[in-house]
């Protein structure tokens, strides 16, 4: 079931699995020890997928001005176990409908790991940078208009 909350609506389980989630992801399947929990969730949306009581999928959704002068989608992940499903897809659909349907937002710049340009310009992200090294991760910046 997705859901989509204001981070003032979260439950603290919800916000415990979620991240959870993040941390299993990002820090350790990555192996990328990095500042996960950074202050931007307070002023972010957070879209989610649970499954038996597991944030299978999830990504945050941030207001133009908080990370970027546009609104932005970060922190985007499947589990493991759960990707080749199309999920990823589902998210990223729900994030967008979201973002210009309630935040009324047109504009959105995400920062994307390399490997997934394809994935994110088959929803009309096109990149603004060339790839670059964050966190020894190679990246490109991405605008969808």
């Amino acid at each position: 079931m997705w859901t989509i909350k204001a981070f003032d609506d979260l439950s603290t389980k919800e916000l415990y699995a979620i991240l959870q989630a993040r941390t299993t992801v990002f820090v350790v399947e990555q192996q990328c020890p990095y500042p996960e929990v950074d202050g931007k969730d307070f002023a972010s949306y957070h879209v989610y997928n649970e499954q038996d009581g597991e944030i299978v999928a999830y990504a945050r959704i941030l207001p133009a001005g908080l990370s970027y002068e546009q609104a932005s989608i970060g922190r985007v992940l499947v589990k493991k176990e759960y990707r080749g499903q199309g999920l990823a897809q589902a998210l990223l659909v729900k994030a967008l409908a979201f973002l210009h349907d309630e935040l009324r937002e047109m504009t959105i710049k995400i920062q994307a790991q390399d490997y997934l340009r394809n994935f994110y310009s088959s929803f009309g992200f096109e990149a603004v940078s060339e790839t670059y090294l964050e966190d020894d991760i190679p990246h490109v910046d991405m605008v969808k208009k």
